[in-house]
C-alpha cells in the first residue's frame, strides 16, 4: 500500500479495482481544511482519463509491473513482437498501441509493459528515424523558414515538416509529441 504522500508522475495504482498511471499530480495545502491532493489518472484498460482528488494521506495498492525488451516484428490481424532475451513471441491488437502503433519501425526494440503477466502498455523510443514517403515537393533554398507541411513517414504517422523536405529524406522524430526533430544525413 502507497500513501498519496508517495504519488510521482507516471506511478501506476489499483483504485476502485482497476489499473490507473497517474498522469499528473499537485499537493494542495489550502489556509482552511485539510490538505488533499489532485491527480489526472488514466485508465490502461480503457485508456480514459478521469480527474481525481484524494484526502492527504489516503492509501492505495500500487500495481507491480513488468518491463520486457522486446523487439518489433511484423504486421498481420495483430502486432507481433520478440522478447529480445528468450526469443518468446506474442501477439498484441491495436487497443494496446493506442497510436504509438504509426511509429512502429520493423525491428525496433522498445518496452513491453506486463501486469500479471497480461500486456498493458508500449513504451517507444523517444526518437525514431523513418524516411518520408509522402509530402509535397521541398522548395530550394528554403531551408531556414519556419514554414512547415504535412508529410507522412514510413510506418504511416502524419508529421509536420520544413519545407526543405523531400520524398525519401530520412527525419528524427520525437515520439512523445510527434514533432519533427533534424533531417537525418545518410
Amino acid at each position: 500500500m502507497i500513501s498519496t504522500t508517495d504519488f510521482r508522475n507516471g506511478l501506476t495504482v489499483i483504485y476502485d479495482n482497476q489499473l490507473y498511471k497517474i498522469l499528473y499530480f499537485q499537493h494542495v495545502k489550502p489556509g482552511k481544511g485539510g490538505a488533499f491532493v489532485r491527480t489526472k489518472l488514466k485508465d490502461l484498460n480503457t485508456g480514459a482519463i478521469i480527474d481525481k482528488t484524494f484526502r492527504a494521506g489516503e492509501k492505495m495498492e500500487q500495481a507491480i509491473l513488468e518491463t520486457k525488451r522486446m523487439q518489433y516484428l511484423y504486421k498481420d490481424q495483430y502486432y507481433n513482437f520478440m522478447d529480445t532475451k528468450t526469443y518468446e513471441q506474442i501477439q498484441l491488437d491495436e487497443d494496446i498501441l493506442e497510436d504509438r502503433k504509426d511509429y512502429l519501425l520493423e525491428n525496433m526494440e522498445l518496452a513491453v509493459i506486463f501486469y500479471k503477466g497480461r500486456p498493458i502498455s508500449v513504451e517507444l523510443p523517444i526518437f525514431i528515424e523513418a524516411k518520408v514517403i509522402k509530402t509535397e515537393p521541398g522548395i530550394k533554398g528554403d531551408t531556414v523558414s519556419s514554414s512547415f507541411k504535412p508529410a507522412e513517414i514510413e510506418p504511416g504517422a502524419k508529421v509536420m515538416v520544413p519545407l526543405f523536405i523531400n520524398i525519401g529524406d530520412t527525419i528524427k522524430i520525437d515520439t512523445r509529441t510527434g514533432g519533427y526533430i533534424t533531417r537525418v544525413r545518410t
